[in-house]
């Protein structure tokens, strides 16, 4: 009776995981990204913040709209590789404006080994 019981408990995650698994499919980026925020075509809240990881030891330029961004006015944390942005009285960009925003980074590797340029675009929306 008890294996009955953790049999069907099983058939019914197993069930479960694949109902309600995500219909979507992944956002993939280019090597040596490993993951963006907001993935392209995503529809955001004004609030949002732009990230970017890679790998440690990396630079970015970022462009918000075809507008360089100032380094300083972009977060950065050494020990993780992820880069963070968000417009802000007296950065570049002081609010989101509703619609469509394009995001392009353009990178190379500063640190441990020979340059690895590249650089990648996507557009996201601001509700």
């Amino acid at each position: 009776m008890i294996y009955l019981t953790l049999a069907a408990a099983l058939t019914a995650v197993a069930a479960a995981a694949v109902v309600l698994a995500p219909s979507g499919e992944e956002t993939s980026v280019p090597a040596p990204l490993e993951s963006i925020f907001p993935a392209p075509g995503d529809t955001v809240v004004r609030q949002t913040i732009i990230e970017i990881d890679l790998p440690v030891g990396y630079s970015i330029d970022l462009y918000i709209d075809g507008v360089w961004v100032p380094t300083d006015e972009i977060g950065f944390t050494p020990s993780t590789g992820v880069f963070r942005w968000q417009p802000s009285p007296g950065a570049s960009l002081d609010v989101w404006a509703g619609g469509e925003h394009t995001v392009r980074v353009v990178w190379d590797r500063t640190a441990g080994g020979r340059p690895d340029p590249g650089e990648y675009e996507w557009a996201f929306r601001v509700q």
